[in-house]
């Protein structure tokens, strides 16, 4: 074994590493939400996951982005799969260990050279929609700073990674025309034989050091990538399997009940009832309505925050930021993310336990403003391409105002004032409504 396969085995065991502690750490913030049940109706899940996640199908409905995105979804998936290839060469010391694959493995290098080139044409026209054509769901005040540099840098590398894939193809291409030592024929090479006479001018070293520079180019940056995802929104790479698993099944317009708020309602329709009866001394303390910050909340949407790819196409679909409101259904997805990332350092920190810090989901990331331009319409939800639902979080935060602050807007609170004393939400009483008869 010689110096470069310890070298490439140091790189990569420090690689899985670096991903596994990182992605515990967000398994750790996640798991920070309270407990929630999504084990119901599994076959339907698996097939929501396989049809959404695995299928792209909300994709689609704006089909030339949603096109473009299954081309690098198709080139991230497949394209990887030659990882393994070089991982075991940069393990062994081998060149392409798969090439006894014979006709099936011309196929497989022909089909990711055709991918590759998809790939990069699809990152280039993101590129230019971010940045030339400038579409307003990329320029809303959220995106401003690290999320549009984000967005940048991941197409950057796409562009980079898969530049590299091509050149270490192209000159492969040459040296094993050549018949240099170790390059012996293997693969179909459609896409990088067309631009190997830029480089046919090379002498056979300098080929060997554009194939080998290339080779590590490609794999490091891969291992980079895959540590990258854990620090961007890119994650949903990942999460997207788990989060439409575990997405809400019920319908859109379906409300979930707290169950003390429940039990309650119960108590005062039971006819037999004691209303001035003393607490159960055993019963537990009351829970907190709503969500005030963060670990209120539950894993499933702390989840959907992990999992969000801020493509905005929640936010350009919601009515209340057409109409100018401060509402952004992405930016909340942000700011959930943004919050649990502060608690998940404030507990590493301060070895494993939470110390108060002063901060809270709501008022220091979300203010009571955005939560009531919500028109509760579900429209964020529905057009989410992983089933991601920032309504649950506003609804949840909502509650908190309401029945833990009595925060509610005026006009809210007149109205429920009118629906207690009047039994409606107009301020006059039953006997006096169909006074406007007799004029």
């Amino acid at each position: 074994m010689g110096i470069a396969n310890i070298i490439f085995i140091v790189v990569l065991l420090a690689a899985v590493v670096l991903f596994a502690r990182n992605v515990g750490k967000i398994r750790r913030n996640i798991k920070l939400g309270k407990d929630v049940d999504r084990s119901d109706n599994k076959p339907e899940r698996w097939k929501t996951m396989i049809r959404v996640a695995l299928g792209q199908s909300k994709m689609v409905v704006r089909p030339v982005a949603g096109i473009m995105h299954i081309f690098i979804y198709l080139g991230f998936v497949i394209i990887n799969l030659e990882v393994l290839e070089i991982v075991i060469d940069g393990a062994l010391g081998t060149h392409r260990v798969f090439a006894f694959l014979g006709g099936f493995y011309d196929f497989l290098i022909g089909s990711f050279e055709i991918l590759a080139v998809l790939v990069l044409v699809s990152c280039i026209v993101f590129f230019a929609r971010r940045n030339l054509i400038a579409l307003k769901r990329f320029k809303n005040p959220e995106m401003k700073g690290w999320p549009s540099l984000d967005g940048n840098l991941i197409l950057i590398i796409e562009i980079l990674l898969m530049s590299a894939f091509l050149s270490m193809n192209a000159s492969d291409y040459l040296l094993q025309a050549r018949g240099v030592e170790h390059y012996t024929a293997a693969g179909a090479f459609p896409v990088s034989s067309m631009i190997a006479p830029i480089f046919s001018g090379m002498t056979d070293a300098g080929l060997v050091a554009l194939e080998r520079f290339t080779w590590w180019f490609h794999i490091v940056g891969i291992l980079a990538f895959l540590n990258y995802l854990v620090i961007s929104k890119h994650f949903h790479i990942i999460l997207a399997f788990p989060n439409t698993f575990y997405s809400n099944l019920n319908a859109k317009g379906r409300f979930t009940n707290m169950e003390a708020v429940t039990r309650e309602v119960k108590m005062m329709m039971d006819p037999n009832a004691d209303p001035y009866a003393a607490p159960d001394p055993n019963a537990p303390p009351p829970e907190q309505f709503g969500a005030k910050d963060v670990t209120d909340l539950n894993w499933v949407q702390l989840m959907n925050a992990y999992s969000c790819t801020e493509c905005g196409r929640c936010t350009s679909e919601c009515p209340a930021n057409q109409t100018g409101k401060l509402l952004s259904p992405r930016k909340i997805m942000m700011d959930v993310r943004d919050r649990v990332e502060e608690v998940g350092k404030n507990i590493d920190a301060n070895k494993g336990e939470f110390k108060e810090d002063g901060k809270s989901l709501l008022n220091d990331y979300i203010t009571p403003e955005e939560l009531w331009a919500c028109t509760s319409c579900n429209a964020c939800t529905q057009a989410c391409p992983i089933n991601i639902d920032p309504l649950s979080i506003i609804v949840d935060m909502r509650r908190y105002l309401v029945m833990e602050q009595s925060a509610a807007p005026m006009e809210l609170n007149l109205m429920m004032s009118n629906v207690e004393n009047n039994g409606a939400p107009w301020q006059f009483p039953a006997a006096d409504r169909a006074n406007w008869i007799n004029e």
